[in-house]
This record gives structure tokens, C-alpha cells and sequence, in this order.
């Protein structure tokens, strides 16, 4: 079936994560001799992260090429993005802060797991620059400094964008580093069912059900705010795009975008059906085709979402404050950072997730349970993704083609 072959390796994990829960149940602590096999995985991944993030940015952005068509397209398309993903992001932070799905967990039951945590810094500023940059290029070897090596791998893309054909030796082994780099994730990404049901059969011999419920808690928050939004915002938007005709013209033509987001979990797939559908909104042919593989990559309104519950889960997980705007508004800027800059680069999910851990000194086990997190609301947040890049599509045809 193709919904399967689609879904397989998201089946995969779903299917190693209940049978690693039912271990745990069943074994209790002695669940813990499958701890070093999910030690593996993730040790994996930590390896292979520095080489993964360098390559992957330096190489997307020296791949970029100016263009004079964007202009005013350009600008007006990021401000509909930012102005979209920012309402998904404040829905996302108030809605988990009604509902808090962690709630029902004993945070004692944790403590163990906090011990490695980084401390945090109580000035902000110095904590920003600390994240930002820092001293020595050795230290940005190290995970701890993601964020750091993030902005110096930006400014190697664009040092080798600029330097055009003297730096095309250097761009080529760029490309060919992010290739290699993504080969290997997709070779340790076959290990990851067995590292991930081993880690699950150790955290639940020790935790118990708890961190089941949880999930199922995250699974239908998130999927009652995907269909409110999917169906109000969605109808809002296209109602700016083109007024109550634009109301009509997006829900006649939705369905296809919609069920090939659901279909293939891929918001890439879907560009070519959001192109007809948006032609069939009344979007023009050369619109439709600039602004929807741009949309697929920096405006990802279901990632935002996600990305926000993935921080605010683990905020409760290990005893963080929510409560204090100053930490909201962190969240929300880290929600809207991963959702936009980290889902336009290849690896982009894992990446997006260590650069939790980084930013916020969370430890390393906290991987694993956004895995899963991201996991379980894949469909959802791929549909948000994916039609969200359509209806924007009608706003930014609205400013830029003068419609009405």
C-alpha cells in the first residue's frame, strides 16, 4: 500500500516505541539492560552532528543565487511567512500552556535525568552572546555551541556564494560533505528503531506508564490545535487573500493538497499539487512556482507548532518554569527559529532538536523523546505545513498582483 510505504519509517519507529513501552512495563528496572543499545543510537547521532550541521548549512546557502525577480515578491512573501508562523507559535505556547498534556507526570521521577543539565546563565545578554558566538573555533566542535556553529556555517555559505567562481572548488566539496553527511544519517537512521524501543524499554522499566500518557496527552492537543487552526486560520487567511471568493476558491481546491500532505508526510511531494491548486485559486503560474518551494522551505507553520510543544514538554519533563513571560517569549523565538531557519536545511529535524538541547541545557536523553514527539505528530504538522504554504501563496497574490 502506498500509505505504508510512505509512513514506513515513521511506522517503524511508532510500532520499536510500543513494543519498547510493553517491555518496560513488563521488566521494570531490569528494562535497564537495554540502556546501552539506545546509548548507541544517540551517540550516533551526536557524532555525526557537528560535520552535519557544518555542511548542510554552508552548503544550502552557497547554493543560493541572487535573482532581480524577487524584490518586492521577496519581501512581502517573508513578511506573510513570519506574520503566519508567529500566530502559529503564539497559538502553540497558549495552548500548551492551558492544557500542559505533561501535567499528569511525577517530575521526581526525573531527577536522575537531570543531573547533566548545562546552567543556566542568569544575564541574558551574556547568555546570548555565550549562544551566539564563541572564543575559539575548537569550541565549535562541540554540540554544546550549536547555535554558534550554525551562524559560522551561514557565514561560510555566504563567503562562498559571494566568492562565485573562485570559491566553486570549495562549494563543490561543501556539496559533496552535506551529500556524505546525509548518507550516513540514513544509514544510522536504520538502527533507530532498535536504538529508540531499547531507550523506551528502559525509560518506562524505570517511569512506568506515565510517559506514555504523556505523549498520547501531546498527540491529541496537538491534533485538535491542528484541525482549529487548519479550519479558522486557513479560512482567515484566504479570506484576506481574496475576500469571500478567496473563501471559496481555497476550500474547492484543498482537498488534494490536503490528502497528499496526509499521504506522503512530505511537504515536498505536495509542491506540485499546491501549484495547481493554487493556479486554481487564482494564484498566476509564476507565483505559484517561486513562492511554493520557498514556502516549503522556510514557512513551516505545523513545524512551529511542534517544535514549541517538543521545548514546552520538556520544560515540564525537567522542572523548567513556564509561567514567566521571559520564558515564553524564549520558547515562542525558539519555536519560530527552528520551524523557519532549521526546516530549510537538509537534516533540518535533527538539527532542530539538538539545537534544543543546546539552547536550553537539556540532557541528552531528551533527544529520544523528541523523536518520538516529532514522530507521533508528523501527519498533522505536514498538512499545516504544506496548505499553509497555499493559503499564504493567495495573501502574498493579493499585495504583489494587486487582486481583489
Amino acid at each position: 500500500m502506498k500509505f505504508i510505504k510512505n509512513y514506513k519509517s515513521s511506522l517503524l519507529l511508532i510500532i520499536a516505541t510500543l513494543v519498547g513501552g510493553c517491555i518496560g512495563l513488563l521488566m521494570g528496572s531490569k528494562a535497564a539492560f537495554f540502556a546501552p543499545f539506545g546509548d548507541i543510537f544517540l551517540n550516533l547521532i551526536f557524532t555525526l552532528l557537528i560535520p552535519l550541521v557544518f555542511f548542510s548549512i554552508s552548503s544550502a546557502i552557497a547554493n543560493i543565487t541572487s535573482s532581480r525577480k524577487l524584490g518586492r515578491i521577496l519581501i512581502i512573501s517573508i513578511i506573510v511567512f513570519a506574520l503566519t508562523a508567529i500566530i502559529a507559535g503564539i497559538i502553540g505556547v497558549i495552548s500548551f500552556r492551558i492544557f500542559n498534556p505533561a501535567s499528569g507526570l511525577s517530575m521526581d521521577l526525573f531527577k536522575g535525568l537531570t543531573s547533566d543539565t548545562t546552567a543556566q546563565s542568569t544575564n541574558i545578554l551574556q547568555k546570548l552572546v555565550s549562544s551566539l558566538t564563541v572564543g575559539d573555533f575548537s569550541l565549535l566542535l562541540s554540540r554544546s555551541n550549536l547555535l554558534a556553529l550554525i551562524i559560522f556555517s551561514i557565514l561560510v555559505g555566504l563567503g562562498t556564494m559571494t566568492a562565485k567562481d573562485e570559491g566553486a572548488s570549495f562549494k563543490a566539496f561543501l556539496n559533496s560533505g552535506s551529500a556524505v553527511c546525509m548518507k550516513i544519517m540514513n544509514i544510522i537512521m536504520f538502527y533507530a528503531p532498535i536504538g529508540i524501543g531499547a531507550y523506551f524499554a528502559n525509560m518506562v522499566g524505570q517511569l512506568g506508564s506515565q510517559i506514555l500518557e504523556g505523549y498520547l496527552k501531546v498527540f491529541i492537543l496537538y491534533l485538535i490545535i491542528s484541525i482549529i487552526y487548519f479550519i479558522a486560520f486557513f479560512t482567515l487567511y484566504a479570506f484576506i487573500g481574496s475576500g469571500k471568493n478567496g473563501i471559496k476558491l481555497f476550500w474547492k481546491n484543498a482537498t488534494a493538497p490536503s490528502v497528499t500532505a496526509l499521504a506522503t508526510c512530505s511537504s515536498a511531494a505536495c509542491i506540485p499539487v499546491n501549484i495547481e491548486a493554487s493556479k486554481a485559486m487564482g494564484v498566476s503560474d509564476t507565483l505559484a512556482k517561486l513562492l511554493l518551494p520557498l514556502g516549503t522551505n522556510i514557512h513551516k507553520d505545523g513545524s512551529v507548532i511542534g517544535g514549541i510543544y517538543k521545548i514546552m514538554f520538556l520544560f515540564v519533563l525537567f522542572e523548567k518554569d513556564i509561567t514567566m513571560p521571559s520564558s515564553l517569549l524564549i520558547i515562542l523565538g525558539s519555536g519560530l527559529l527552528i520551524g523557519a531557519l532549521v526546516g530549510a536545511i537538509p537534516g533540518g529535524g535533527a538539527i532542530g532538536e539538538m539545537l534544543i538541547l543546546s539552547l536550553f541545557g537539556f540532557p541528552a536523553e531528551a533527544l529520544a523523546i523528541m523523536v518520538v514527539i516529532a514522530t507521533i505528530i508528523d501527519a498533522p504538522a505536514t498538512l499545516l505545513n504544506s496548505a499553509g504554504n497555499t493559503v499564504c501563496t493567495m495573501m502574498i497574490s493579493r499585495f504583489t498582483e494587486k487582486r481583489t
